[in-house]
This record gives structure tokens, sequence and C-alpha cells, in this order.
């Protein structure tokens, strides 16, 4: 395949696929029936020049016809009259818009085809266009459905790279992180309020330690304490009240 050829049809692809990408279904569909409305009109057209022209043709045969029985009865007449010359003359007119009448006739024929052509695909031209017209709409509409559908994944497709929707994001995170932050706080306040009241509860303790500190310091006796009593004091007098119970 030579340059040219590769060329020229590159050219040619490229066109298409930028005429495809401009088309519009709906305004496609809408010319489309109306092309065809234009057609209609135009072989309406033709169909009735050519039934204009069968009429013409069978008048022309009928006037052949008619003609041709006026010479025969011309015919007649001369021969009557003793002019054969003149009834030869008349036959011969008479021959002659036979012939006519004939071949008028043979077209007549052609002609009654042709218009009996034409009506048919005028018939089926105008079938064609009412089917077109009915599906044009239920086409607009599925045209319709199919863009709407293509804009809509488009759309959901961009939403993670949509700077809005990043900015969204980011602060539906700033607000989790501040209401993390703000129950972290809560928790510590109610923790120190549990101290300060754990600190109150153990007070009298510490306070009474205190006082006896001072006392002690102070020079001035602190409160008697009980000394422990020794084993040594206590083994013989339950070995006594052993040696009592025995006696019993």
């Amino acid at each position: 395949m030579g340059f040219f050829d590769r060329l020229s049809r590159l050219i040619r692809s490229n066109a298409n696929a930028v005429v495809g990408a401009m088309e519009d279904p709906a305004k496609i569909l809408d010319q489309s029936v109306a092309d065809m409305q234009a057609d209609l009109i135009k072989l309406r057209q033709a169909v009735a020049t050519a039934i204009a022209s069968q009429k013409r043709i069978q008048n022309q045969a009928e006037q052949a016809d008619a003609q041709a029985k006026t010479w025969y009865e011309r015919a007649e007449l001369a021969l009557k009259k003793g002019e054969e010359d003149l009834a030869r003359e008349a036959l011969s007119r008479r021959k002659t818009c036979q012939d006519t009448a004939t071949a008028l006739n043979t077209q007549l024929q052609s002609q009654a085809g042709q218009v009996d052509q034409l009506k048919k695909s005028l018939v089926a031209l105008e079938g064609k266009i009412a089917e077109a017209k009915t599906k044009k709409d239920m086409l607009k509409a599925r045209a319709q459905a199919a863009q709407a559908q293509e804009q809509l994944q488009s759309a959901v497709g961009s939403l993670g790279t949509n700077t809005s929707m990043a900015a969204f994001e980011r602060m539906e995170e700033k607000v989790e992180a501040l209401e993390a932050r703000s129950q972290a706080a809560a928790e510590l306040a109610g923790a120190d309020l549990e101290s300060q009241f754990a600190a109150l509860e153990g007070a009298p303790e510490v306070d009474d330690e205190l006082a006896a500190l001072k006392n002690r310091l102070a020079g001035t006796p602190a409160a008697p304490q009980l000394e422990p009593v020794k084993v040594s004091e206590v083994d013989p007098e339950l070995e006594a009240l052993k040696r009592s119970i025995d006696k019993l």
C-alpha cells in the first residue's frame, strides 16, 4: 500500500471519528425523518406526474381509435359514392390511426406498470416514515437516558479527585479529630475529679498524723500506746488454765 493511500485512509478515518463524535442522536433522528418526508414529497410528485402522463397517453390512444373509426366510416361513404381513390385514402388514414393507437396502447401498458411500481414505492416509503416517527421518540428517549447515565458515571468517577469532595472529606476528618480530643479531655477531667475526692476522703488520717507530729515536736506527750503482750508472760497463765480444766 502506497504512502498516499495510507495517508488518505488515515485522514478519512480521523474525519469520520470527528464527525461521529459531533453527531447528536436526537438531531440526526429529526433530520433523517425530515429527509424522508422530503423524499416522500418528491415521490408523490413523481407518481402524480406518471399518472398524468398515463392519462394523456390513454386519451391519445382513445383519440387515435376514434379517428380510425371515423376514417373507416369515410371510406365506406366514398365507396358508396363511387370514389374508390378517396376510399383508399381514407383507409390509409385509418391504418395510420390504428398503428398510432396500437403504439399508444403499448406505451400505456408500460406507463401503467411504472405507475403501479411508483405507487408501491410510495406506500412502502409512507410505511417506513410512519415506523420511523414511532421509533424516533423512543430512540431519542433512549439516547437521552444513555447520555444522562454517561454523565452520571463520569461525575461519580471524578468524585475521588474532585476538589470539593476532597475538602469535604478533609473537614470530616477534622471534625472527628476534634470530637476525639474533646472526649479525651472529658475523660481526663473526670479522672482528676476522682483523685480530688479520694484525697478528701483520706484527709482525716493525714490530719491525725500531722497533729501527732506537731505535738511530739512541741514536747506534748502523745496519747499512750498499748504495748504488745510478751509471749513469755502469757504462757505460764495458759498452762495453769489447762491444768485446772483437766482436774474437772
